[in-house]
């Protein structure tokens, strides 16, 4: 037996959270009746409903890709133009933990397990996310004392992060370093740099926690191996913990 709200996340619909409200606003049926309320249990043997539609029981998949630069962390595209789920297996409904920019490439977990999802990309779970950026302009020591500490401005307050300089060119105004951050904000590394008065030229993830894609050419993908998904709701429920 399971709680509804979280049969509901592993079934991909919603977050755990989520489908908390869905439940409270009468949205969920077991058995065709309506179930509002919070810690109800179910079993396999139960169907369910979210919002009229049947949840399936589907085993649960989990991927690293290395996404390339000019593709999308979407389902579609109304313009056309091509999503991570473009280079997946056809016959699966997954999406991506998280998104990268369109034109920001490196580590992508995808699945269709919405609790893992949940815990891989809240704030509180902590996991840690490297990036290499290549910045137009010189990055300063104040402005690395101002990232370490926890980067704020006129509109968000950012985490402390970890920064280490891999190259700085004096010639041509340009810095090349990398920028760990444990939460995952819109636009977040592009929107730090332009708070400090720089642009980022190139972005590319280079770790989600420990996993990375060196052995993966740009597109191509492969499962995680089962003690790598332990490995990283270990890492999530230790976070959550801090």
């Amino acid at each position: 037996m399971e709680r509804l709200q979280k049969v509901i996340a592993q079934a991909g619909i919603c977050s755990r959270r989520k489908a908390e409200e869905l439940i409270l606003d009468g949205k969920v049926k077991v058995n065709g009746k309506v179930c509002d309320v919070l810690g109800t249990k179910v079993s396999n043997q139960d169907s369910i409903e979210v919002n009229g539609n049947m949840i399936s029981k589907e085993e649960k998949v989990y991927y690293i890709m290395n996404k390339p630069k000019g593709c999308l962390c979407t389902s579609s595209d109304d313009k056309g133009r091509k999503t991570v789920l473009d280079y997946m297996p056809q016959n699966q409904r997954i999406f991506s933990v998280g998104r990268l920019d369109y034109d920001t490439s490196g580590v992508l977990l995808l699945t269709n397990d919405g609790q893992f999802c949940n815990h891989m990309i809240h704030p509180r779970y902590h996991l840690e996310k490297t990036y290499v950026v290549n910045l137009q302009g010189i990055l300063s020591d104040d402005d690395i004392k101002q990232l370490r500490r926890g980067l704020k401005t006129k509109t968000e307050k950012y985490q402390p992060a970890k920064v280490f300089v891999l190259q700085k060119d004096l010639t041509r105004n340009r810095t090349q370093f990398e920028l760990t951050i444990s939460e995952g904000k819109n636009h977040q590394v592009k929107n730090m740099m332009l708070a400090l008065g720089h642009e980022v030229r190139r972005l590319h993830r280079v770790k989600f926690a420990f996993l990375d894609v060196k052995d993966l050419r740009a597109g191509e993908y492969r499962r995680l191996k089962p003690y790598e998904i332990k490995q990283l709701n270990r890492l999530s429920m230790e976070g959550e913990q801090k």
